[in-house]
């Protein structure tokens, strides 16, 4: 189940990423007549004053092919069940948390912004909980009786580490 909604987030961001991205680059070619795309799809000129870019075609080239690339590479490789495709997860959910950040920093705050900041949460979030970093909580459970990290863990501590230390020299 955690792996179908991982596949489904990715899939979206990867969809929804690259045609963004495509509408911002075509829009930005010159000899393009902008009037033709709908109101919702043009974005303000002015969004762009403050930010080392004068045209939305690099920001779209990034957005389709960086944000866009990486999460349709991770959806491929989970699908496929393949060897990096966990690393692929997490590269693509960083992309689009550092993407929303940089967009917080440069253009006034928008919805769409909270959207995807929360996609990319929801993608790191899944990833732990299948690679078994992070764990439910079963239902009942008080939180203070986890432990100080909560759900997370529940391993041995590595052979040499710190707490094995710890328990060795007291």
């Amino acid at each position: 189940m955690i792996r179908v909604m991982l596949l489904i987030v990715q899939g979206l961001v990867a969809v929804t990423s690259v045609a963004g991205g495509l509408v911002m680059a075509v829009g930005s070619w010159p000899g393009v007549d902008r009037s033709a795309f709908p109101p919702e799809l043009q974005l303000p000129e002015e969004y762009l004053s403050g930010s080392p870019f004068s045209t939305y075609l690099v920001p779209g080239l990034l957005l389709a092919v960086v944000v866009g690339g990486l999460h349709g590479l991770a959806f491929v490789l989970h699908l496929r069940r393949g060897a990096f495709a966990s690393l692929a997860a997490a590269a693509a959910g960083y992309s689009i948390l550092v993407w929303i950040f940089v967009q917080m920093a440069l253009i006034p705050f928008s919805a769409l912004q909270a959207v995807y900041f929360g996609a990319g949460l929801a993608e790191v979030g899944l990833l732990l909980l299948l690679l078994g970093v992070a764990a439910r909580v079963p239902a009942g459970t008080a939180l203070g009786s986890l432990g100080p990290l909560g759900p997370v863990g529940g391993r041995e501590p590595a052979v040499g580490s710190p707490h094995d230390r710890q328990k060795h020299s007291a």
